[in-house]
């Protein structure tokens, strides 16, 4: 079962063992089974959680805190989480919010610079991206697609 669920993609200690016991393992059968995965080098999570951050970040854009959310969730250790999420250029971050922020500007039909703007921090946001560098990027975009991203008077921002 375990090398059957590690043909189709790597996966976390946690969650093979959360594999382990819901098909009716005991904690102890399946701790042994994973732990001689571990001692064969077929499960590692710290380059689990390395090749997860790389891939998500370069495939789905996916910001520093949406990556470590799903670490977590598949039960990879804190240090282990923010090892892998140091390896996280700032530069390719940027980069990637800039992609996804263009990609919805082309597929936008709104001119509300006003509404605009609080869609596609939204949309990063929802991401993983900071709120900082959700504004700051998508300030940039807008001026240089010249829409106009601050509110208008009597409008709140």
């Amino acid at each position: 079962m375990v090398y059957r669920l590690l043909a189709v993609r790597a996966r976390s200690r946690d969650e093979l063992r959360q594999a382990l016991l819901r098909k009716g393992f005991e904690d102890e059968v399946a701790d042994g089974v994973l732990r001689k995965f571990v001692d064969a080098g077929l499960v590692d999570d710290a380059a689990f959680a390395a090749e997860w951050v790389h891939e998500r970040q370069r495939n789905r854009g996916l910001g520093r805190k949406a990556l470590g959310f799903e670490l977590r969730r598949k039960g990879v250790s804190e240090d282990l989480v923010a090892a892998a999420l140091s390896t996280v250029d700032e530069d390719d971050e940027v980069e990637r919010a800039r992609e996804a922020v263009r990609r919805k500007l082309r597929s936008t039909t709104s001119t509300d610079g006003a509404v605009l703007m609080r869609r596609l921090v939204g949309m990063l946001a929802r991401k993983g991206y900071s709120e900082g560098l959700a504004f700051r990027v998508v300030r940039e975009e807008l001026e240089r697609s010249g829409v106009d991203g601050e509110p208008q008077a009597g409008e709140e921002p």
